[in-house]
Formats: C-alpha cells, sequence, structure tokens
C-alpha cells in the first residue's frame, strides 16, 4: 500500500498556534486518510499530538499535523515521529484559506480532525477577539475548505463540555448531547457558536461532520497555563499553589490516552450528522487537585504552605456533567485511573517541562498570553520528509 512523505510547513499569520493531524488518503479503505486540525493554544498540539502518535497502529494511514505553533506548542512533542514514512508536519493557519486548501487537495485529505481552537478561559477574559478570530472564523474557513474538496468523507469537529453552561448544583443530572447550549464565557460561547456553523453546513452542503464534546483534558504535552499542568510546575518551582476564589469548583479530568482513545473509536465508528460527548468519572474540586498533587509530591502535610486563594475568574461555572453513554456504546471506556494519571503526568513534566524555556508567565493565578507565536517562514519544512 501506497504511503505518502511525511512533512512538515510553517505558516505565519495573527491567530494563535493551530494544530492539524491529517492522514492523506492512498487508496480506497473507507477511511484512509486522518486528518486533525488542532490549533494549539497547548502544546505542540497536546490531545492531537496524542491522536497522532496513537495513529501508529494505523501505517496504512498518511498523517500530517498542521500547527501555527504559538506559544504553546512544542515540536518535540511529536519527535516520535518524526522518521517515519507517513507523517507530516506543516506550520500554518487554520484562517489561511490558500494553505488549507492546497493542503487539502494536493494531499488527498478524506478526513479531518479539528482540534484548533483558542481554549484557555482566562485568555477569553482578556482578549475575546482573538477566540472569535480563531474558533469561529477559523472554523469557517476550514468548513468552506471541505466543503469543496471532493475528497472530504469525515470532518470530525472538537468542541467542549463548556458549551453547556454550567451544572448549576450538585444534583443536577448530565447533560446528554441533546442538551440546549448556554454558554457562560467568551471561549465556550465562540465554541457554542461555531457549532451551529458546523451543523448547517452538514445540512446545508452535506459536508459529513460530527461534533464531539468532551471533559477537561490532562496529561503529557499540555502547556503550563492550565491547572494540573501549572500546579505541578508551580511546585516544581517551589511556589504556592493558586486557587482561584475558594477552591470548591469542580471539573470532570479525564487523561489524554483516553480522550486520543475516544477519538479513535469516533473516527471509525461515528456517524456523520451525531454529537457524542466524551466525558469521564473523576469529578474532583480543584482544591483537591492541589492537595492529590501535593501528595504526589510528598509535601501532604505542608497544605498551608502552598495553597493560597486568588481571585475568581469574572465567572467560574461550579461543574460540568455530562453523559456518555452514546460514545460507550460504540465501545469506549476510560481506563487511566485519576491516581496513575497524575502520577505519570508528573513524571513527565520532572523530565520535559524545560521543552517549553521560560513559562513564567503561564505560572502566574491569570495568565494572558496570546501575543507570543511563532516567527518561522510560512511553508518551511521542518520536520519528516522534504517531499
Amino acid at each position: 500500500m501506497q504511503q505518502a512523505s511525511c512533512f512538515r510547513s510553517l505558516v505565519g499569520g495573527s491567530l494563535p498556534s493551530v494544530i492539524s493531524t491529517v492522514v492523506c488518503r492512498r487508496d480506497h479503505d473507507p477511511v484512509s486518510f486522518y486528518s486533525i486540525l488542532l490549533r494549539v493554544l497547548l502544546l505542540s498540539g497536546f490531545i492531537a499530538s496524542h491522536v497522532a502518535i496513537r495513529c501508529q497502529e494505523y501505517p496504512q494511514y498518511n498523517v500530517a499535523v498542521y500547527d501555527r505553533l504559538d506559544y504553546g506548542s512544542c515540536l518535540d512533542n511529536l519527535s516520535e515521529l518524526d522518521d517515519l514514512p507517513n507523517f507530516k508536519f506543516i506550520k500554518g493557519d487554520i484562517a489561511t484559506e490558500d494553505l488549507v486548501s492546497y493542503v487539502l487537495r494536493e494531499e488527498k485529505i478524506d478526513t479531518i480532525l479539528h482540534f484548533a481552537a483558542q481554549t484557555h478561559v482566562d485568555n477569553s477574559f482578556g482578549n475575546s477577539f482573538a477566540f472569535t478570530h480563531s474558533n469561529i472564523y477559523g472554523t469557517h474557513v476550514l468548513l468552506e475548505c471541505a466543503k469543496v474538496c471532493k475528497t472530504i468523507r469525515r470532518f470530525v469537529h472538537v468542541s467542549t463540555d463548556e458549551v453547556y453552561g454550567e451544572g448549576e448544583d450538585f444534583e443536577t443530572d448530565p447533560m446528554s448531547e441533546e442538551h440546549v447550549l448556554e454558554p457562560t464565557n467568551p471561549y465556550a460561547a465562540t465554541k457554542a457558536g461555531v457549532e451551529f456553523l458546523v451543523k448547517s453546513y452538514f445540512r446545508s452542503f452535506k459536508v459529513p461532520c460530527l461534533i464531539t464534546r468532551g471533559n477537561n483534558v490532562y496529561g503529557p504535552h499540555q502547556f503550563p497555563e492550565k491547572l494540573i499542568p501549572k500546579f505541578t510546575n508551580q511546585l516544581l518551582n517551589g511556589m504556592k499553589l493558586t486557587l482561584h476564589g475558594d477552591g470548591s469548583n469542580t471539573r470532570i479530568f479525564l487523561h489524554v490516552k483516553d480522550v486520543a482513545n475516544a477519538f479513535d473509536t469516533i473516527l471509525h465508528k461515528g456517524e456523520p450528522g451525531h454529537g457524542y460527548n466524551i466525558g469521564g468519572r473523576n469529578e474532583i474540586p480543584n482544591k483537591q487537585v492541589a492537595k492529590d498533587l501535593l501528595r504526589v509530591f510528598g509535601l501532604e502535610d505542608k497544605e498551608d504552605e502552598y495553597i493560597t486563594y486568588v481571585p475568581d475568574r469574572q465567572f467560574n461555572d461550579l461543574r460540568y456533567t455530562i453523559n456518555s453513554d452514546k460514545l460507550h456504546k460504540l465501545g469506549w471506556r476510560e481506563e487511566m485511573s485519576w491516581e496513575e494519571g497524575l502520577k505519570t503526568t508528573v513524571e513527565w513534566y520532572k523530565q520535559y517541562t524545560c521543552r517549553y524555556g521560560n513559562i513564567e508567565s503561564a505560572l502566574v493565578a491569570h495568565p494572558r498570553m496570546l501575543n507570543n507565536t511563532s516567527q518561522v517562514v510560512d511553508g518551511e519544512v521542518l520536520m519528516g520528509s522534504k517531499k
């Protein structure tokens, strides 16, 4: 079976990093070209990087990662794929229509997994225009490019559980895929808004779209502005853990390997026109996350010394709770325990935090990190085959 050669290209622009993994089709298998368009506000792809790595299990697929290389990107997180003949990396912005169209056409893309998005709520309180530009306009560009691309068979749009709004109390039933969307912050509002665009392209133009809505994801490769990697790196640097408000807000945390498995399931078994919740069982108050990390570091007897409370966000949802029965029926199950996931995540950051250089501004209580972008020349091939 012929395989496309790997490549990395880079493109400038004003958006934060965008990562996509694309698998070019070179035969007539039902799902032979697999793609992930992921805009990395995190590391060098975070979730998409793990999905790309998981794709090694499918040597007949040709995978390309498309990334704007913003402040949260880290190419080293894809280093284990560098020598594979079916991997490419392209630096590009999803809002650059000509480049996106070129990649889809030249690589004969038939599947897009679109992770590209600004995702950090704190940033959305400081610069919400960037979220509108990336999450809505960028996705609109992708949809237009997919609409006219004759090879597209699947477009997986990655959304978030935050589009449902908060669970008002701890008696609230888990929200199913049919629940009304009631976002409460600018980030979630852009993700909810663009879902209507995605649905409209499915209905009006028959673009084969699916939508996923997932809980909070954690694990290796995540840029240290998010809760778990931030607390981990605060402890690694001897800093206090900065808890928003009283620390009682809960989140359900899913390990990134379980999430990569979920996308594998959805890619192969999901149906266009459907939405799929990706939810776990580890609902934990932020204060307990801090305590659990102190325990991993052997500092459980020093809570008063290391935990400090800072002003809360303008609005901070109490909790999110979603029903994932629909995905379970396709065969997916959460496998990583909270204890093991947290331990392995901490070990990874002990070894690899140095990949991100100076992360000082990510470790403040309310980071605002939207203006630091890569200056790599557009179209430059950085990794994988130069063909």
